[in-house]
């Protein structure tokens, strides 16, 4: 199970694992965390089986304390920052200091974002921080378990933000660059076996091969910033 901001680097390197070994892989996608019935966690608490999850470190870390997951096994895979898309087309917009971002947000017609870890700090803290929450609050719009992207690239909402690594892959979306330093929030994606797993030793070593040297060019090449397997999660990974 792997939730939206690893997936693009997955559907590189799964296939090349699989031919590797020989072995056939099922994935099942789904948000990290949140309400909806195809979140990760919702999947597992109602039985759906499962050899290994790659998703949020923090979300990850909720699993892990549910003793849903094999206590060692997890493995740091990768960074992932927040960025932004406008419909293809549309007039360029500029996000890379605090200054244009709030005036891109105050000036937009409407704003989307995730129901994942980079859409509670979009809704949660970002427009708090950049002092600009009661103006912007009516007009911005979380988007359940689809690429916020795509509803962007219909030209459903105006200004979208989300992992870069699952804004890069829509076609019909502009990406206008990652939220300035001073605001980024980053999400770090983390992997491990389950409890429940039937093949624990292969699941084991997917991890390994998704953490290792060998493929963080692809993962990096997807928008996700690379990481070593067993650095520790900073304090600003786990925020929410």
């Amino acid at each position: 199970m792997i939730s939206g901001g690893f997936k693009a680097a997955w559907e590189t390197l799964a296939p090349r694992f699989a031919a590797r070994e020989g072995i056939t892989l099922s994935t099942v996608s789904g948000p990290s965390m949140g309400d909806t019935p195809q979140a990760i966690p919702a999947r597992l608490a109602r039985g759906e089986q499962a050899d290994v999850v790659i998703m949020v470190g923090s979300a990850l870390q909720k699993l892990e304390e549910q003793g849903k997951t094999l206590p060692g096994s997890r493995v740091e895979l990768a960074d992932s920052r927040i960025g932004a898309v406008i419909k293809k087309g549309t007039k360029p917009v500029s996000i890379n200091t605090e200054a244009a971002l709030r005036a891109a947000l105050l000036n937009t017609r409407s704003i989307a974002y995730s129901d994942s870890a980079s859409g509670r700090y979009v809704s949660e803290h970002l427009f708090r921080r950049l002092g600009i929450e009661n103006q912007v609050n009516e007009k911005a719009h979380r988007v359940d378990r689809i690429p916020v992207a795509s509803v962007v690239a219909k030209g459903q909402y105006a200004l979208g933000f989300q992992q870069v690594s699952e804004l890069l892959p829509v076609p019909g979306a502009t990406f206008i660059g990652e939220l300035p330093e001073s605001v980024q929030y980053t999400t770090r994606f983390a992997g491990a076996v389950t409890a429940t797993s039937d093949e624990p030793e292969k699941a084991a070593a997917l991890l390994r091969y998704l953490s290792s040297a060998e493929v963080r060019k692809v993962v990096q090449a997807t928008g996700l910033h690379g990481v070593e397997a067993k650095q520790g999660v900073r304090a600003r990974d786990t925020v929410q």
